[in-house]
């Protein structure tokens, strides 16, 4: 069986290669007649992936250690679910299920109208950019990242998976991160086609993959929001980001697909930055591979990276590769209707600006990320960049994106205003949050400035609501909810971080302690065991205002399976203002060792991540736009 499922990953290499030199030869040679053979190297290497990952599920649902895979991600003890979730645990699984992703995605793009909308040879150049990607994933996987690498006899029990990884959030995380790459795959992979291609096509390649596009920013989105709502749950730190290299990896895809959204929307409005597209929407899919050369080649130290299995050189090949073939084609890629640039005082102007401010972060976050290794060329000490370097400078400038937001709904494309009264009201609600959050004691210049901005940008996005157009065309009420829940976003951060209240302190039994606005009293300390671990628990009850509102009790664990280490599970008590957060770091005495935290509007940062994910799907249906709606709106 396990042969059957290596020999199909080895297919998937086969049929990847044959249909990419079949269409490297045809068009070569100017022709387009073997096409769907083309399409069938395509459905048969997802085929063989599919037969590849329902074996390795199998293989993980009963549980047969004689796979060098299960015994290093799961136990007997561990649950059905957490044994179906280890598929994307370790770094083979993990890579076989992007790969799948990527396929099913390709699949799907096969059989919808817009691709056979396309010309022969779009269609053929599509399909030889995502087969050299797809024979990428097959070489990968078929060689230095197999998953089915077996030892004989067979180990009486596994390892077990990571504690760090039964968790909620990391049973969803991976997947949508790895769809998020997936569905970039597509219009990457077209925009390169159609530059390409000599032949015509009844629709640009922007409209042809906005829902793979969409789909993409969205699940990329829910990936890296929910990641961040396990980092706050389930490392204990009481943080939802430190600036973690696996972190930015994976925000450096969603910054240059979100400046890509961006540019597209010129395209599309304004005849404008054709090969600015391409080159971004193309860069995406790079990125993603380089987020996957960090995690997993060993660059940077993580707490969740896949070090030391051999992929660091092919991957930076692979990237290196494919980003001068973009770069060339982009520069080659002729519009025969392009027009210049409107100022910075235009619409046009601030989207630019926007544009490049998303790229300046990703750029600083991408030369930070890689500093450790960028030091050793003058230096034999490594040297990284701690929070305070990200804070300090990604910071004030996300807050500038936030102004450049606040105003650009209101500037016409060719310039001026487009409605003075209303503009003057979203200034005035900045000027008046500044004022209200001031004497509420929010004295910090950059925290003052981005909760002013986001309050302001909230109001700008609901008097753009009111507009009856905004609200008929699905895309501009997309872009109002997505634009409002960054707000949200940002509110939270802005307030969490900066104005976050701890305290780490020793607790008897009936000891109390004050954090925030919360009373807490150690009610009692517990040990027990599980069927997997061993714990202490405190019991906590919670007051504020002189009433007792809840009890709650944080664990410390030690399981068997990983006795070097013990592992926090952290509790909060949820509030829209300021939650309590608690984490149990150990019993010194009897006594028990708390690390507690006041963390004001944190969570406005899930609700406006959650509205953000979600707000793409307002987009996906046929887009309609209103007759009576003006181009300069």
């Amino acid at each position: 069986m396990y042969l059957a499922a290596y020999i199909c990953l080895l297919a998937t290499l086969f049929f990847s290669l044959a249909g990419g030199a079949v269409g490297t030869a045809q068009l070569w040679q100017g022709k387009t007649s073997e096409l769907r053979w083309l399409e069938y190297a395509q459905a048969a290497g997802s085929l063989c992936l599919l037969v590849s990952s329902g074996i390795l599920m199998y293989a993980l649902v009963i549980s047969d250690f004689s796979l060098d895979y299960v015994a290093n991600y799961t136990d007997r003890a561990l649950s059905l679910f957490y044994r179906c979730t280890a598929f994307w645990g370790g770094h083979e699984g993990s890579l076989l299920f992007w790969a799948l992703m990527v396929s099913v995605c390709g699949t799907a793009f096969l059989f919808t109208r817009t691709y056979r909308s396309l010309s022969a040879e779009t269609k053929s150049w599509f399909l030889v950019f995502f087969l050299a990607v797809m024979a990428f994933f097959g070489l990968l996987l078929s060689t230095w990242s197999n998953p089915f690498l077996r030892s004989l006899p067979a180990p009486a029990d596994g390892y077990g998976l990571n504690p760090l990884l039964q968790n909620p959030g990391m049973i969803f995380h991976p997947p949508l991160l790895f769809l998020g790459y997936g569905g970039f795959v597509i219009p990457g992979c077209l925009a390169l086609a159609q530059a390409m291609s000599t032949q015509k096509d009844p629709m640009h390649w922007i409209e042809v993959a906005r829902p793979f596009t969409l789909t993409g920013w969205l699940f990329l989105t829910a990936g890296i929001v929910l990641g961040g709502w396990w980092a706050y749950m389930e490392l204990g730190w009481g943080g939802y980001w430190a600036w973690d290299p696996v972190e930015n990896a994976s925000l450096l895809p969603w910054l240059i697909g979100t400046a890509a959204l961006h540019t597209c929307l010129m395209e599309t409005r304004r005849g404008k930055l054709h090969r600015v597209n391409i080159f971004l929407m193309s860069l995406t899919t790079v990125s993603a591979f380089f987020a996957t050369y960090l995690v997993r080649g060993g660059v940077v130290n993580s707490v969740h990276a896949f070090g030391g299995n051999g992929t660091g050189p092919y991957l930076l090949f692979f990237v290196l590769a494919f980003l001068l073939i973009i770069s060339v084609i982009s520069l080659l890629a002729k519009d025969e209707n392009a027009k210049e640039l409107g100022g910075l005082e235009t619409r046009e102007g601030f989207v630019v600006m926007t544009v490049w401010l998303l790229m300046a972060i990703g750029l600083i976050i991408l030369l930070a990320t890689l500093w450790p290794v960028i030091s050793t060329l003058w230096s034999d000490r490594s040297m990284g960049l701690d929070q305070h370097f990200y804070n300090s400078v990604c910071l004030p400038l996300f807050t500038v994106l936030l102004a450049l937001l606040l105003v650009c709904p209101w500037i016409r494309w060719q310039g001026g205003t487009r409605n003075w009264r209303r503009l003057v009201i979203v200034a005035a609600a900045c000027c008046g949050a500044l004022v209200i959050y001031w004497r509420a004691g929010v004295t910090q210049a950059l925290p003052l400035m981005s909760a002013s901005l986001s309050t302001a940008l909230l109001v700008s996005m609901g008097l753009l609501l009111m507009e009856k157009s905004v609200r008929a065309w699905r895309p501009s009420l997309m872009a109002c909810i997505v634009h409002a829940s960054l707000a949200l976003v940002a509110l939270g951060i802005s307030f969490s971080g900066p104005y976050k209240q701890e305290v780490e302190m020793e607790l008897a039994r009936g000891g109390v302690a004050r954090v925030g606005q919360y009373e807490v009293t150690l009610l009692n300390l517990y040990e027990g065991r599980d069927a997997t671990f061993e714990f202490i628990e405190a019991e906590l009850q919670l007051a504020s205002d002189g009433k007792v509102i809840g009890t709650i009790s944080p664990q410390r664990r030690l399981y068997d399976k990983f006795p070097s280490s013990a592992f926090s599970e952290a509790t909060t008590y949820p509030s829209l203002g300021s939650e309590f957060y608690v984490t149990l770091l150990g019993i010194n005495g009897g006594r028990a060792v708390l690390r507690m935290s006041s963390n004001p509007l944190v969570n406005w940062l899930w609700i406006g991540g959650a509205l953000m994910s979600l707000a793409p799907f307002i987009a996906l249906g046929r887009r309609r736009r209103p007759e009576n709606q003006s181009a300069e709106d």
